[in-house]
């Protein structure tokens, strides 16, 4: 039977004994210094944290056509979540009034009437941010916000 010396078989593998080494020091030294610097800590958060989101800096939007007595027009405008919507032969004056927390708030109105006068405006938070009338036949007008 050869006998084969604990010498002869590392000197055959000796990097790989020497790579096991190295990275049981080093995985010893993370470990240490994670310790010391107190890594270990886990930040937490209330648990409602998430569903306790107040809303700020509510806006108020108001989008107004307006003609004269008996007048009707076909209305085109986008709600203050930036949808298309549409009233049909609305008598006049009309108002959409809605209060959003959204950001940013782009709304338009397009108007037009049966009469010979039609006017829009739009009005975030009490300013008047856009506001036009028109004063011919079948009259047509369009106010346009995309700052509020």
């Amino acid at each position: 039977m050869q006998r084969v010396s604990i010498a002869r078989r590392l000197g055959r593998r000796w990097t790989l004994v020497v790579a096991v080494i190295v990275v049981a020091v080093a995985g010893l030294t993370v470990y240490r210094l994670r310790g010391i610097f107190a890594s270990e800590d886990v930040v937490s958060t209330p648990n409602n944290a998430a569903n306790q989101i107040v809303p700020f800096n509510p806006k108020h939007v108001v989008l107004d056509v307006f003609g004269p007595p008996g007048t009707t027009a076909t209305i085109t405008y986008m709600d203050v979540h930036a949808q298309p919507q549409h009233a049909l032969d609305a008598p006049l004056p009309w108002t959409y009034d809605a209060t959003t927390t959204d950001p940013a708030v782009f709304v338009n109105v397009a108007a037009q009437g049966d009469g010979d006068s039609i006017g829009c405006r739009i009005t975030i938070d009490g300013v008047v941010k856009d506001e036009k009338q028109v004063n011919t036949l079948n009259a047509y007008t369009f106010c346009l916000d995309k700052s509020g």
